[in-house]
């Protein structure tokens, strides 16, 4: 085996230990939990609507309110781990644009609490 090779082999062995760990949790899932779906599991609830129904009815917005609020929560997250961990190089201009960047989040997190998405019933 070339010497190059030989040094991807631990990856190698991590992946095919990776894909039979999943493997059996599916498999084992399948075996010890109970599989009976019925008409109200398998009807679609991502949206508020079906999928495959009158496009021009009415609809509820306050799913793709949550949507907003989840995107604003990730991409909070996503932004702040690096920028806390660099924040000792990035000086006073990298902390006020992230100030600036939270305060646009905020400004977003403000109105969708005032349109009533965190509210349901």
């Amino acid at each position: 085996m070339a010497p190059l090779l030989a040094s991807y082999f631990p990856i190698l062995v991590f992946i095919v230990i990776a894909g039979v760990i999943a493997l059996a949790m599916v498999f084992g899932s399948l075996l010890a939990a109970r599989q009976k779906p019925y008409a109200e599991k398998l009807s679609a609830y991502e949206c508020g609507f079906e999928a495959f129904d009158d496009a021009r009815r009415r609809f509820d917005v306050r799913f793709y309110l949550v949507s907003i609020l989840f995107i604003i929560f990730d991409l909070e997250v996503a932004f702040l781990f690096p920028w806390a961990v660099s924040l000792s190089r990035i000086g006073l201009f990298g902390f006020l644009s992230m100030l600036g960047f939270l305060g646009v989040l905020t400004v977003g997190f403000l109105y969708e609490w005032n349109k009533g998405a965190l509210e349901w019933e």
